[in-house]
Order: structure tokens, then sequence, then C-alpha cells
């Protein structure tokens, strides 16, 4: 398998790390994807760490151009099925997530649980609190828009969502859920943005012989 990163930021170098550590081949990297050789990168998995507008931009021409596409960049949720006909209608494969830790794809599959059983309870308020380093263009994050999904679909209320941009922090995600008896907290702690970078190739690893178009907790729980 060969690997092109598009968008060769901060994670973009993480995703370089990731690829060398797994002995995959990194054929290239870059901001503009039509820099690259049309028959290399039909040969190609790309994935994908820009920002929300380089993405909008480039959705067509990356499903047009690459062999499977791993997208890693959030804030593009209100054009979601446009972007997932695109793929489907050039049969170009597409793994998307708001995060590829291994770590808070348990902690989803954990709070469904949790939120399921309190929505039948009932008499519990439940919130959010996501803190992210300065660099990060998008509030609420991704990931944060994601477990505020599950919530809502468990207990058919919408938690309020706090964002804080502070320092460097890799990320955390606090979810609570506030009783007249007691609190429950479930919380997430990035140490480092490597476990992102480490799902995004095992995403990358994925895509061989799949077809269609697929969150990454669906594939990564799919093993059971």
């Amino acid at each position: 398998m060969k690997v092109i990163i598009s968008g060769y930021g901060r994670m973009g170098h993480m995703v370089e790390a990731a690829l060398a550590e797994k002995g995959v081949e990194c054929a290239g990297w870059s901001e503009d994807i039509a820099s690259f050789d049309p028959d290399l990168a039909k040969q190609c998995v790309c994935i994908d760490f820009t920002t929300p507008a380089a993405f909008r931009a480039n959705y067509k021409a990356l499903a047009e151009r690459f062999k499977a596409v791993v997208v890693g960049t959030t804030g593009w949720n209100d054009i979601r099925e446009e972007v997932i006909a695109c793929f489907e209608e050039r049969g170009t494969p597409m793994i998307y997530a708001s995060n590829y830790s291994v770590g808070v794809n348990v902690f989803m599959a954990a709070l469904e649980t949790v939120a399921k059983y309190l929505g039948k309870a009932g008499g519990y308020a439940p919130y959010i609190v996501e803190k992210h380093h300065i660099h990060k263009l998008d509030a609420p994050s991704g990931t944060a828009k994601s477990l505020a999904a599950v919530v809502e679909e468990r207990m058919n209320v919408s938690p309020d969502i706090a964002s804080v941009r502070v320092g460097e922090l890799a990320g955390t995600h606090t979810v609570g859920f506030e009783g007249a008896s007691d609190r429950i907290t479930l919380e997430h702690e990035a140490f480092s943005r490597k476990g992102f970078a480490e799902g995004a190739v095992m995403a990358a690893l994925m895509t061989e012989g799949l077809t269609g178009v697929y969150e990454f907790k669906d594939l990564f729980f799919k093993k059971d």
C-alpha cells in the first residue's frame, strides 16, 4: 500500500511517522492535491488532515483522483450527505471520523450505554465540555458534536456544549449527566495527537478490498 498525505501540518507529520512505524510507504504530501501525478494518485490511499474550507473545496477531486480516501478533517457535517453521494457515485472507498483515536471510539461506545439507561431512567441533564489547543479552527470540535449526537439519540435531548481553546492541549472531552442526587461523568483525555494519526493509518489499511463509504467506528467495531 502507498499513502499520500493531504495537509502537511502537525497532523500530517504525525501521520507520516505513524506510516513509517507500520512500514507503509508515504508516496508524498502536499497542501495542494492537484500537484500529485494522477497515475500515482490512483495507486494511493489519501489521508486528509486539512481544514474545513480546504476539504469542502477538494472533496470532489479527492473522490476522482485517489484509490481510496481517509478523512480526518472535521467541520463539514452539514454537507455530509453530499460528500458521501460523491464518493459513492465515483466508486471511491472513503472512511471518515470526527476522531480516529481508538480510545475515543471506545469512549463513545461506553457513552451509548450510559446515555441509553439514563434516558430510560429520566431526571438527568447532559452536558459536554471540550478542551483543545489554541490552533484548532472549529468549535465545538467534531468529536464533541459526535458525542452530542449519541446523547441526543439515546436521551432525546440536546446537551449544552462548552468549548475551551487554551495552550497546546491535544484534546479532552468530558460528558456529564447532572441528576438531583448525583452526577455521572465520563472523560477522555488525549496525551498527544499520536493516537489520532495511528487510527488514521489503521483506517487506511482497512481500505484494502473495501467498497463504499463508512464511518471509522462502524468498521472498528465490526471486528466483533
